[in-house]
């Protein structure tokens, strides 16, 4: 396909449980072979021509490019991956990523040009690079934005990220800049970021946590360890064993997943025969990492040449339980599967994870969901799970024409359309308030926050059998 270049690429995800996602263990033979679930029914078009959702859903655009916040600064363009946290019985809290490089100066927060005050890096000439995150509070009585503020600052393209069990925000760096290249200090870092803050963090980053083209993250809270994704055509999944539970800026370990059998070729993007099934269930292990800080950009490399499985774009990842109680992640895989449209892959921890025990009960990976054609699924990004327990994952096209979905797929692995997008922009950071009522996406530029509201739990079963 052709790529264009209205941006390099991005995620979303919340904290909510995915204790809804009970799996089917059979085995299916493809995508393909599947009827479309009929969802929440058809969409009808939007009169303001923007969003198609279907009957019983409405959104209302809660915040823009270029409003007026009130730290006195202006809200950002490119609105990526965002987290939602409970304030109150009526309130969320969004904390919002905006994938901003250094060129894009003028699309920062700073209006008037006076880019100074607490963030993590500065052009050589001067000034804050425009890279951060906002914070908003959002009253579901009023339907409005009580207060938004720039919450971190003098970062480079923060793509995706991941809410903690602790209340922060992880806004993760898409992007290793180096020191010397019209910048002050090299890039490529977590940061976190308290979802409660009333102005902007010290911008610390999280060196534990690894140098390299970050995506997303998320926490098992059973355990505190983070998962880590990585947006490359080779990249890795990473997991981060703190040295002490919630305090990430205290170092631990990394790590980057691999098979138990040695013998097994360490790829799960499906580009190439033989190729793996979906719902092939494959005991793993986790391999210690050296020289995180990854000076030459090659953590990746140097970790597949110890056996580290590759991935394909390495996108949005969610953490929760399934219907046994077992925890699971759930991680996207853009240019994934034999048509590079995408992969939903499953990693299911083991009862020991991160101790010793785990190498006699290891996790195991899986391919949940391999798209085959671009009706089904085309590029997944960002991901997060409704009420229902589906997953909804986030469209970011690379096509000439642009048409993006908001994708739901059921605990059997059937996918529908749940939005479709008239703009020429992706959708992002899609994530729900903590009581499950309103379901929040970012479109990335202009940016624009929506909330969506409507009858979650209306979902129509599947219809049975193949097309």
């Amino acid at each position: 396909m052709t790529r264009i270049d209205r941006r390099d690429f991005g995620i979303g995800l919340t904290s909510l449980a995915f204790s809804g996602l009970a799996l089917s263990g059979c085995a299916i033979s493809g995508p393909a072979e599947r009827a479309p679930a009929a969802g929440y029914g058809p969409l009808r078009p939007d009169p303001a021509g923007l969003l198609d959702l279907p009957r019983g859903f409405s959104y209302r655009v809660i915040s823009q490019m270029g409003e007026h916040m009130d730290d006195g600064l202006r809200v950002p363009d490119r609105a990526d991956g965002m987290g939602a946290f409970r304030l109150d019985e009526h309130r969320t809290i969004l904390v919002r990523n905006h994938e901003l490089k250094p060129e894009h100066r003028d699309a920062g927060a700073f209006a008037s040009g006076d880019a100074s005050g607490p963030g993590f890096d500065s052009f050589s000439s001067g000034g804050l690079l425009p890279g951060g995150t906002t914070t908003l509070v959002y009253d579901q009585r009023t339907g409005s934005v009580e207060r938004q503020h720039l919450s971190l600052a003098g970062t480079i393209r923060n793509c995706a990220g991941g809410t903690t069990p602790w209340g922060s925000w992880l806004s993760c760096e898409e992007d290793v800049t180096t020191a010397g290249a019209g910048v002050t200090k090299d890039h490529g870092w977590v940061f976190e970021v308290p979802a409660r803050g009333m102005g902007r963090v010290g911008a610390v980053p999280l060196k534990g946590l690894g140098r390299f083209n970050h995506e997303a993250a998320a926490v098992d809270p059973r355990t505190g360890i983070v998962y880590l994704t990585e947006d490359r055509d080779d990249s890795l999944l990473y997991r981060f064993l703190p040295a002490e539970r919630g305090r990430l800026h205290r170092g631990g370990r990394l790590q980057a997943l691999a098979f138990q059998d040695r013998e097994r070729s360490a790829d799960m993007r499906n580009w190439s025969a033989p190729y793996l099934a979906s719902r092939q269930a494959l005991a793993t292990r986790w391999i210690d990492l050296d020289g995180t800080d990854s000076a030459a950009d090659d953590l990746r490399q140097r970790g597949h040449a110890k056996g580290a499985i590759l991935f394909a774009r390495g996108e949005g990842i969610h953490y929760g339980r399934g219907a046994d109680g077992r925890g699971e992640l759930y991680f996207c895989c853009t240019s994934g599967g034999r048509a590079r449209l995408s992969q939903i892959m499953r990693y299911r921890p083991s009862a020991s994870e991160g101790r010793l025990g785990e190498r006699d009960e290891p996790g195991e990976v899986e391919i949940f969901v391999e798209s085959t054609n671009e009706a089904m699924l085309n590029f997944g990004d960002n991901i997060t799970v409704a009420p229902t327990g589906h997953l909804i994952v986030c469209e970011d096209q690379y096509t000439e024409l642009v048409d993006n979905h908001l994708r739901g797929i059921t605990p059997a692995g059937e996918v529908y359309a749940f939005a479709r997008l008239h703009d020429q922009t992706e959708l992002a950071g899609a994530c729900f308030s903590p009581s499950g009522s309103t379901m929040f996406v970012n479109l990335y530029s202009p940016a624009r926050t929506l909330a969506i509201e409507g009858p979650w739990r209306a979902f129509q079963a599947p219809r049975a059998g193949f097309s």
